[in-house]
């Protein structure tokens, strides 16, 4: 049977650690089937919006359960290409899980966050399928797209536990639109069609019983390096969790402009 776990930390209060979600707790060995060329995005930045969009979080409005979330942080100026971070929550979890996973740090790096919820109680290709997820995730962005003018240079895909291993499957599948990957605490990496070369971030704790590390990112980790990825590796001291100085580390890393 599935093991659940699910940590809920408040927005912004990443002095301990970043709110969390669970993971599905799979097999990692066990051969998955998946519907690969569903994991391809077509949502692509456009041109500038008419007019600035008003900082704050507020829902898309685009899905009747479970709707995106859409963080936008204050000072963003008109004209001014911002850069956006899609953040997936751990299974069980939801948008707002999602969002808290950089809420500390987005205003500071005046980071635009885009948080999609799971139709199921995880991921689709964490499952075996793509499929509904992406379809989502494809409507959000083609929404935010329109609201945000965003720089089509810094967009990244991230997530914790099922989210970093779904958002490693969307960005290796979709490397023209994600030039970046962060994945804290990752199961596995879905099989799916790479396109481009992003730049991956995984972290992983040293004590995780959810997802052993053992059998999770130092596999992972190694397979991408040979797969001619450029992978940045952290492991820290610590269960399934996401520590705040590995967020900062995974902003820094990022480099993106923009710190007041």
């Amino acid at each position: 049977m599935a093991t659940r776990r699910r940590f809920v930390v408040g927005m912004g209060k990443l002095a301990a650690v970043a709110a969390l979600s669970g993971c599905s707790g799979m097999d990692m060995d066990r051969p998955r089937k998946t519907s690969l060329d569903f994991a391809v995005l077509s949502a692509r930045p456009r041109g500038e919006p008419s007019q600035a969009p008003a900082p704050g979080q507020q829902v898309l409005g685009l899905e009747p359960a479970r709707d995106t979330l859409l963080y936008v942080p204050p000072g963003l100026e008109q004209g001014q290409p911002a850069p956006l971070i899609v953040l997936l929550h751990g299974a069980g979890g939801e948008a707002a899980g999602g969002l808290s996973l950089m809420g500390g740090v987005a205003e500071t790096y005046r980071i635009v966050m885009a948080a999609p919820s799971s139709r199921d109680s995880t991921w689709d290709g964490v499952r075996g399928a793509f499929g509904p997820d992406v379809r989502v995730i494809n409507r959000a962005l083609e929404r935010i797209f329109s609201l945000v003018s965003v720089d089509p240079d810094r967009v990244a895909v991230g997530g914790f536990s099922d989210g970093a291993s779904y958002a490693l499957a969307l960005g290796l599948a979709n490397g023209e639109l994600f030039s970046n990957i962060v994945a804290f605490s990752p199961g596995f990496a879905p099989p799916v069609p790479r396109v481009g070369k992003p730049r991956i971030f995984v972290s992983h704790g040293e004590a995780d019983s959810v997802l052993p590390i053992d059998r999770t990112s130092r596999r992972l980790v190694p397979a991408l390096k040979a797969d001619g990825y450029d992978v940045t590796y952290r492991e820290f001291q610590g269960p399934h969790t996401v520590p705040a100085p590995i967020v900062q580390e995974a902003v820094d890393w990022l480099g993106w402009t923009g710190k007041e």
